[in-house]
């Protein structure tokens, strides 16, 4: 019997986690697995699944799956007494396509095809998609699925949060409307949490959809060691409501679950009926994060088209594709329930420009909340469309134009990928215009798309083409009645097909006429939704309300719209003049700073950061010189002025990242000018990195911008940069420096090993060192025996200049640094410590302990930023900055404006816990885990703990802005970025301080403690943080993983622990 059939007559049982098992019995051999099929298969399992649920990714897909899927199918096929079924485990990557940019939709849809096609070859009954996060990853796995087996049973199964919503931002309902034209076998929940919480989400899935309903809840939540402990008994009560419900069809566990909890659930599920699928209503149901209905008349978007808005053409030309996304977002304030995206012109890339578009608006909740409408005449945009949009969106067009084999193969792929369709009326002879050619082209489109395509009827919406009227000639007059009269023939003979059309096409005759134009949009729609129009794609600014229009001009377009007779158009024509636009020009300011010389314009603008006029002024001066000469005797006089500003403390750091960028643009104007020979030489280089092992970067950026504005050109090389990339980079642009970044403990040794690296390759150029935890101490003694060349500590960006100037023009500094240094080793290695000594003296049998409210863990996500601003320590804020007085309340203002408007795109996450400890000299133990803590001037951690029973917290927080920066980097916005990522440091520490509030007022009562961070003074060792990221499952509880060498990512994430005690002190 096949799995489907099946499921009409019982409620199926789905086997428990493999990942507690193989624990549990210590080892994760193939008889063990095989074993932990056999054991589920016994405790009354009709479905097991393949232990393959990360088999996607590597170099050995095909063999893994084949391996573990035939484990799988030779234990079910021993089993005699019943049907088993084997359901290939398909996971949904450690990938999110909707926010990352490090894989693509047909890179992930391929190693996917390839796992599926083991799965199948190997025998599995279904492909179960499980803990599904992120609908475009889903949808690339489903796509595959279609290569490889039309035919095979689909269960998909999507992890939520609390709110009810995938990790992706998506609702569960959105989530359903865009899986459902792929028709699974099953739709259903897994993981997440506890049967408990899933209850509420599961029965509203089992009212969205005609599918089978499947639910394996983990065992309850995992304690604070990220292990779960709900028993078998409280499971199976937490389960009963949903037989009581009648709202399943599969049922099983997930994480935490063994066979005794599976049963059970199948003694359970054995003696409960099945819940009965019902149908639902013949809908047109769309998604982007959230839902959408077409059941009355839905105005369509038109302003990110870049046929239909000059602005956004511009913008999208000029690659500011941030500012093309505020038209969106306008849009969707406008009230538009649907975005159509059109990328089509001659002097665009489309398909690259559309797949960069609709990334970017993935990744905003507030425009990605509605579905898209993907509009191109050209396929292959349309195709790479499909694969950037996580919802069920529309496509916008496909026609019979080609005749009807590339009709149907266009059809077939939009429907196995996921998509409504527009189709247009056109045929093999062209467009068709009038009400006989529409109806009989619309007709046959319908009877191909439904029989041979397989589409469903509401999935279909016609454009019957939207035509100009009033044009002066008399065959066009009758083009919108036509229309009209075509909608009603579809809505009395297409069932549940939708229509729509572009209204601005009615009206180009009167371009210039906005008056005009306004009513006969309003005219027009008026009639063609009374007929039953669904959707159109309108500019709302360009509508009149049909009550509010002046009757005259009501009259003459209603004549018009309707061809009632005639004249009607020239009699619109002559009224229309009466309503011509107001031209008048607004007079134009014009800066006192335009009227001064090329020359000083452009350096004004260098100055001041302005980049209106670049463009223009560089023009005008390559009128006058030669491209070389624009850049060495004009803008770097101006960029000059701007390095000695800064020096002077008359400029501030905000000002000198905007003076960059528009030395940044300027440049990039000259550069096509300038021969390659000239190109080499124009500037001195200088290689910059954060080293390998460490993700920070805000110093280094900091000095990329300070060094670019005084004449260097920057070679960046990012962030974890290994030694043999940078000496690579520095040999192959002939570098005359290299600067060195790191701010963890870690990056001092890797600093060491590039000086290494340097001296073997004899590059005898100087080398910088810098970064919080660097000092001249330790590159005097570490750093510089290692290399013959010259290498210099600097404590900042703004000392970074001067040591360039010196080391570049005076001769003798080299010399002078390498005898400071050798004078600095003598006396470190001279030197007599004498250990002042801070010890702490503690009675605890007066000492009062504080007892917490609770104890365990408590993870937080998705913290409302709002709440952590008022933490911020602005002072911090300017100093990274190094600005003060009104300077800096300029620009914290400018930064509360930048948080206000970017705060939907900043996610502050965070996980604490309460834990008695155990302390042992200088170590405590949480939970089997031991930390080893320093004493320091005869002061340990340690010493704030009692001997006998105590508490200790822990705390891990983290403020991602990866997408936002990543945005921001890509555009070019230096000033931006790095003001992002100064606001996100600062947001972290104000969430922790945010936190040891609520530690002291709310979680645990205690009047002071310190909460001393991992990688600080107190707790200098980076190694602690993996046992500390094991005990509090940091990584799965908010995201942040650790590099090789212990730094955090997202970069803004801090840990540390709570010490609760009155005298606790940092030291």
């Amino acid at each position: 019997m096949k799995l489907k059939d099946s499921l009409k007559a019982n409620i199926l049982v789905l086997d428990g986690a493999m990942g507690t098992m193989l624990q549990k019995l210590g080892d994760n051999s193939d008889a063990t697995v095989s074993k932990i099929h056999r054991m589920y298969i016994e405790a009354g399992a009709d479905i097991i699944s393949t232990n393959t649920f990360t088999a996607n990714e590597g170099s050995d897909i095909r063999n893994v799956n084949l391996r573990y899927a035939s484990l799988a199918i030779d234990e079910a096929r021993k089993c005699d007494k019943r049907n088993i079924y084997v359901a290939g485990s398909i996971g949904p990557t450690n990938k999110t396509l909707t926010m990352s940019d490090d894989i693509t939709f047909d890179e992930m849809s391929a190693s996917y095809e390839i796992q599926m096609q083991a799965l199948k070859d190997a025998g599995v009954d279904a492909f179960l998609f499980e803990t599904c996060f992120d609908t475009l990853n889903l949808k690339a796995a489903l796509c595959a699925a279609h290569r490889v087996d039309k035919e095979m049973p689909l269960m998909i199964s999507a992890t939520i949060d609390k709110n009810g919503r995938l990790l992706s931002g998506q609702t569960l309902e959105a989530f359903v409307v865009a899986v459902t034209p792929f028709n699974p076998l099953s739709i259903g929940l897994n993981c997440s949490f506890g049967a408990n919480d899933m209850f509420t989400y599961l029965k509203n899935l089992s009212e969205l959809t005609d599918t089978y309903i499947s639910a394996y809840p983990n065992a309850g939540l995992p304690n604070e060691l990220g292990q779960y402990e709900q028993t078998a008994e409280i499971m199976i009560e937490q389960i009963r409501p949903y037989f009581e419900s009648n709202i399943l069809n599969i049922v099983g566990g997930c994480c935490g679950t063994t066979p005794e909890h599976i049963r059970l659930i199948a003694d359970m599920a054995h003696n409960n009926a099945p819940r009965i699928p019902q149908n639902q209503a013949r809908l047109t149901r769309l998604s982007g994060l959230e839902p959408l209905t077409i059941e009355h008349f839905t105005n369509i978007g038109e302003r990110t088209n870049v046929a239909g808005s000059k602005k956004f053409a511009r913008l999208i030309a000029e690659n500011k594709y941030e500012e093309a996304l505020l038209v969106a977002r306008k849009q969707v304030d406008g009230g538009a329930s649907i975005i159509d995206v059109c990328m089509d012109d001659s002097m665009l890339d489309a398909k690259t420009c559309m797949a960069k578009f609709l990334h970017l608006l993935g990744a905003d909740p507030y425009i990605a909340k509605v579905p898209i409408m993907i509009d191109s005449s050209k396929w292959e945009v349309l195709e790479e469309g499909l694969k950037h949009v996580q919802g069920k969106s529309i496509i916008n067009s496909i026609s019979l134009k080609e005749g009807e084999e590339v009709f149907l193969s266009h059809a077939t792929h939009i429907k196995n990928s996921g998509a409504a369709v527009v189709v247009m009326a056109f045929d093999e002879e062209g467009q068709a215009s009038t009400y006989e050619r529409r109806i009989s082209v619309c007709k046959r489109a319908y009877d191909l798309l439904v029989q041979k395509a397989g589409f469903k009827p509401e999935d279909i919406i016609f454009d019957p083409n939207v035509l100009s009227i009033a044009t002066g000639l008399p065959e066009h007059d009758a083009y919108a009645v036509d229309f009209i009269r075509t909608v009603e023939y579809i809505k009395k003979n297409l069932p549940y097909a939708k229509v729509s059309g572009g209204i601005s096409n009615l009206s180009f005759s009167f371009r210039g006429n906005n008056k005009v134009r306004e009513a006969m949009h309003s005219v027009f729609l008026y009639h063609a939704i009374n007929a039953g129009m669904d959707m159109a794609i309108v500019n709302p600014e360009m509508l009149e309300v049909y009550d509010n229009i002046p009757k005259e001009l009501l009259d003459k377009v209603e004549a018009v719209v309707m061809n009632t007779h005639p004249n009607a158009t020239d009699e619109l024509i002559t009224y229309a003049s009466s309503f011509q636009n107001d031209n008048t020009k607004k007079e134009e300011m014009t800066d006192a700073w335009r009227i001064l010389s090329v020359e000083e314009r452009l350096e004004y603008a260098l100055i001041n950061g302005t980049t209106e006029y670049v463009e223009s002024d560089i023009n005008e001066a390559l009128n006058t010189y030669p491209p070389l000469e624009v850049i060495e005797s004009i803008l770097m006089k101006g960029i000059t002025k701007v390095g000695t500003y800064f020096g002077e403390g008359k400029m501030f750091l905000p000002q000198v990242v905007k003076s960059a960028q528009v030395m940044k643009k300027a440049v990039s104007y000259i550069m096509p000018h300038i021969e390659k020979d000239d190109a080499k030489t124009i500037r001195k280089k200088i290689v910059i990195a954060t080293v390998r092992g460490d993700v920070h970067d805000i110093g280094k950026n900091i000095v990329s911008v300070v060094l670019s504005c005084n004449g260097y050109d920057i070679i960046d090389l990012g962030v974890m940069v290994p030694k043999e990339l940078i000496i690579k980079s520095a040999i192959e642009n002939n570098a005359s420096m290299v600067c060195l970044s790191g701010l963890i403990t870690p990056s001092l040794h890797e600093m060491e090993e590039v000086a290494k690296e340097m001296q073997i390759n004899k590059l005898n150029i100087p080398l910088i060192i810098g970064g919080a935890t660097t000092s001249e101490e330790h590159t005097a003694y570490y750093v510089d025996p290692l290399y013959d060349g010259a290498v210099v500590h600097s404590k900042d960006a703004s000392t970074n200049v001067s040591i360039a100037s010196k080391l570049f023009n005076d001769d003798n500094y080299k010399a002078s640094i390498k005898a400071k240094y050798s004078e600095l080793r003598d006396k470190i290695k001279n030197k007599q410590t004498k250990s002042v000594s801070k010890a702490v003296n503690i009675d605890w049998t007066t000492e009062k302990v504080y007892v917490p409210t609770f104890v365990g863990k408590n993870v937080l996500t998705d913290y409302p930023i709002d709440e952590i601003i008022p933490y911020i320590n602005w002072t911090a804020f300017c100093a990274a900055w190094k600005v003060k007085g009104e300077h800096a309340e300029r620009l914290i203002e400018e930064a509360k404006c930048f948080l206000n408007e970017n705060i939907i795109a900043i996610k502050a996450n965070a996980v604490v816990a309460i834990s008695p400890v155990k302390k042992e000299n200088e170590s405590i133990e949480i939970n089997g885990y031991k930390f080893n803590f320093v004493r320091k001037d005869e002061v340990c951690l340690t010493d704030f703990l009692s001997p006998n029973l105590d508490y200790v917290g822990l705390f891990a927080a983290t403020i991602n802005v990866t997408d936002l920066l990543e945005t921001l980097k890509k555009s070019g916005d230096d000033y931006k970025a790095m003001m992002l990522q100064l606001l996100a440091d600062r947001l972290v520490e104000a969430f922790s301080e945010l936190l040891h509030t609520k530690m002291k007022d709310e979680w645990w009562g205690f009047k002071n403690g310190i909460r001393p961070a991992i990688g600080y003074p107190s707790l200098p060792d980076h190694s602690m943080k993996r046992e500390f990221f094991e005990l509090l499952d940091v990584t799965n509880s908010i995201g942040v993983t650790l590099t090789e060498t212990n730094a955090m990512q997202p970069v803004s994430s801090v840990c540390g622990f709570y010490f609760a005690c009155d005298k606790a002190k940092y030291f």
